[in-house]
């Protein structure tokens, strides 16, 4: 049986500062709106970063990207009204598998898969019984 979490969605408009000189969304831009997209998939699960960078689950911890694999199918526009979906594929000892996928309406404009790992005082961690617990509130089986 595979592990399925619910697809968090943010919203997100094109703004003149998220274009190149084509009037085409920049490819840094993408990961900028994912960046968001997983904060607010952690605030809408009560984790406050700050907090948890300040102690909340015992030591100081915080996420890192270690790996992102990104597929760029179609560009996006300045005034786009975009929709980042970001789900959890796989939960491990110290690292979180997610998907993110930018859409236009039903139309894939970008997808990745992105590992974040819990990391504290510059080394991975496990993450803390009550971190991990929000995580698995998702989980379906």
């Amino acid at each position: 049986m595979t592990n399925v979490f619910i697809p968090h969605r943010t919203p997100v408009r094109v703004y003149y500062e998220d274009t190149d000189f084509s009037g085409l969304v920049y490819h840094a831009s993408y990961l900028r709106f994912m960046e968001r997209a997983r904060t607010e998939m952690l605030r809408a699960l009560g984790l406050d970063q700050r907090a948890l960078l300040d102690g909340a689950a015992g030591a100081p911890i915080f996420f890192v990207v270690r790996s992102m694999d990104i597929d760029f199918r179609r560009p996006a526009t300045m005034d786009d009204l975009l929709t980042v979906e970001t789900e959890a594929l796989d939960l491990g000892g110290a690292s979180l598998l997610l998907e993110q996928r930018v859409l236009r309406q039903a139309e894939l404009l970008v997808s990745a898969k992105v590992t974040i790992v819990c990391v504290e005082a510059g080394r991975a961690r496990r993450l803390p019984p009550e971190v991990r617990a929000k995580f698995e509130r998702l989980l379906q089986i």
